[in-house]
């Protein structure tokens, strides 16, 4: 038999969270809803959740604060963001914090459920592949631990950072094309998820920076280039 999703909701409208909750519930999901961000702190590491649904405003504890948290515990859970906020400040926050999606309300529970069953799906097919590790440089990454390591240092990706990474060594010396990376990560080519996406390109390069003969080029009009020296390449 197979295993029920858990998602771990924090969502302070009461209303809305008890919709949401029936609604997933009926779509065969299980269910944990906490009414703040302080509740929802001390839930967390009680269960194993697939997913996080956060709001972003909320009392006590803001949804931004409450990720971090959560980051802290599983740095590899999916997180959607929820907000009446449409700053784009606040969508690159939520991004920065390693974000997975981000719904603006209002928004559709169809909509909602399209974007969970679309994170699982790239998740679990991530789980299901073959470990793979390629040489950076002077740095290996393990493409299935999510690591980047160099004379002993290791550091845990993002699923993002991940992903991106490994799209990248898999066309070293190539142009990566935006708009490829955009859908094949984000599913969605918009101004937001492009704007996520120069901010985990620059979080790549400061974990690269220690090789000096490595470098993510910006490739005007097209995408990204993953320079390595020709004499070591990408393996």
């Amino acid at each position: 038999m197979e295993e029920k999703v858990r998602i771990f909701m924090c969502e302070d409208d009461e209303n809305l969270g008890m919709l949401l909750r029936e609604y997933l519930q009926a779509k065969g999901f299980l269910v944990d809803l906490l009414a703040d961000g302080e509740a929802g702190a001390k839930a967390f590491p009680r269960e194993k959740y697939d997913i996080c649904i956060l709001d972003v405003m909320m009392p006590k504890k803001d949804g931004f604060t409450l990720a971090q948290e959560i980051r802290a515990i599983n740095s590899e859970i999916p997180i959607i963001f929820l907000t009446a906020k449409t700053m784009k400040e606040d969508i690159l926050e939520g991004f920065k914090i390693g974000a997975d999606d981000y719904l603006t309300k209002p928004f559709s529970m169809e909509e909602l459920l399209l974007r969970i069953e679309a994170i699982l799906r790239r998740v679990s097919g991530k789980k299901s592949k073959e470990a793979g590790t390629y040489t950076i440089g002077k740095f290996i990454f393990d493409t299935q631990k999510q690591t980047l390591s160099n004379n002993g240092q290791i550091v845990k990706l993002t699923t993002k950072e991940n992903d991106l990474l490994s799209l990248l060594c898999a066309n070293a010396n190539e142009v990566l094309e935006r708009n490829y990376a955009l859908k094949k990560i984000w599913g969605v080519v918009d101004y937001f998820n492009a704007r996520s996406m120069d901010v985990y390109i620059t979080k790549l390069r400061k974990l690269l920076k220690e090789d000096p003969n490595i470098e993510i080029m910006n490739i005007h009009g097209k995408g990204y280039k993953l320079i390595v020296p020709t004499e070591s390449p990408v393996s």
